[in-house]
């Protein structure tokens, strides 16, 4: 939490793996107020009215949410020690831009990160750790063709939909999005795309302060945030599709509720509540195999 009163760290560099790991603001400013970093807020859910003293040398990285305004000074202070900071949707629903020129203290997750990458066994190991997790720990054994494990999970997937409009009692003919036209798609599929960009961009906010590297995707391959797209998958089952039949359900209910600002806000609730974020970067922890004595959320 922000906290009152003058910090007396100025000289202090505290390494990411003794920092708290994500700070969340919104509706106010951050700026330097007599060499300290401070945010004068409205007040949000989080946070009442007035003004707040950041601890920002004790912070890996803050989330700036909507109605947040960033000082020259303040950019200055935080580049200084080091703390990244991320200008973000409501909740972390979306990811709009990211201001950290000198990442995590160590080059350690990058390397990792690329040299499992590089190779094309250890590729394809990380690829099946990921299935693994997607499928719930069931894979077949010695299965390495990335094609057939497409096909088992796809057909895992199917069950789940059928599964959470069985249980949230929602009509569901299948999975359809037309490129061309958008629009056409029923509820349901609306509200999936919706879910799905708002776990994407939370994937994509731990991705960044991680330090890995999202052009390498393990399982996406031709996007430029590929691996942040690996990610995002993993909470497919587990949060995305949740989400988006609750949405579903509750625009059933609610006759002319728009389904986009439903399931958005649904997404930011359950992101924030849930600390999907935190898990996020603990699943790129688990399935890059890195050993680290970072706290969840830690860069």
């Amino acid at each position: 939490m922000p906290l009152k009163g003058r910090l007396g760290l100025e000289t202090a560099r505290v390494p990411h793996a003794d920092r708290h790991g994500l700070m969340w603001l919104e509706r106010g400013r951050l700026a330097v107020e007599d060499g300290n970093l401070v945010f004068t807020t409205a007040g949000f859910a989080d946070l009442e009215a007035g003004a707040y003293d950041i601890p920002y040398q004790q912070v890996s990285n803050i989330l700036l949410g909507p109605g947040g305004v960033v000082s020259h000074d303040a950019l200055r202070i935080l580049a200084r020690r080091d703390t990244g900071l991320l200008a973000v949707g409501s909740k972390g629903v979306r990811l709009y831009a990211t201001s950290m020129p000198f990442g995590p203290d160590s080059a350690k997750r990058a390397r990792t990160h690329a040299a499992l990458w590089a190779d094309e066994e250890s590729r394809v190991d990380v690829a099946r750790k990921m299935y693994r997790i997607r499928l719930g720990g069931e894979l077949p054994a010695h299965q390495r063709d990335l094609d057939s494990l497409r096909g088992i999970e796809g057909r895992r997937v199917k069950k789940v939909y059928q599964n959470l409009a069985d249980q949230h009692g929602v009509e569901w003919n299948g999975r359809r999005y037309d490129r061309n036209d958008p629009d056409s798609n029923d509820t349901v599929n609306h509200a999936i795309n919706h879910a799905v960009t708002a776990v994407y961009a939370s994937a994509r906010i731990a991705v960044a302060v991680t330090g890995t590297v999202p052009e390498l995707g393990f399982i996406h391959e031709s996007s430029g945030r590929a691996f942040a797209l690996d990610i995002a998958d993993l909470f497919r089952s587990s949060v995305t599709l949740p989400i988006a039949f609750r949405a579903a359900k509750k625009v059933q209910r609610q006759p002319g509720r728009d389904i986009e600002p439903t399931a958005r806000k649904m997404a930011g609730t359950t992101l924030r509540d849930d600390d999907v974020i935190p898990d996020m970067i603990d699943q790129i922890k688990e399935v890059l195999d890195i050993d680290t004595d970072d706290d969840r959320g830690n860069a």
